[in-house]
């Protein structure tokens, strides 16, 4: 399963001075994805994942957000200053599930 789309990246308010940046998943992914995870949640609820932005690709996880209600990637400082992106920029993301 993969996703694209283009999100905003954010920074995490609770860790707001380590500059946490994530982006979030349209809500319509985050429900696919909850229904494919169905009951066997690793911690936290991380669904494994390869990411790209622009010409960047990394393994990581995704994890689920109450708050906006859907999944959220972090955006390592590695992949931002590659791509020489920050907090409040827009871009182009790609996620494909590797395992729920």
């Amino acid at each position: 399963m993969v996703f694209v789309f283009d999100a905003e990246l954010w920074i995490w308010d609770a860790r707001r001075s380590e500059s946490w940046t994530f982006v979030s998943l349209p809500p319509e992914a985050g429900e696919e994805i909850r229904d494919l995870a169905g009951g066997a949640p690793r911690g936290f609820g991380a669904v494994r994942v390869r990411a790209t932005i622009g010409g960047t690709t990394w393994l990581t996880s995704i994890f689920p957000d109450s708050v906006r209600g859907t999944y959220v990637l972090p955006v390592k400082r590695a992949v931002r200053k590659a791509e020489a992106l920050d907090a409040g920029d827009t871009t182009a993301v790609t996620v494909e599930i590797l395992s729920p």
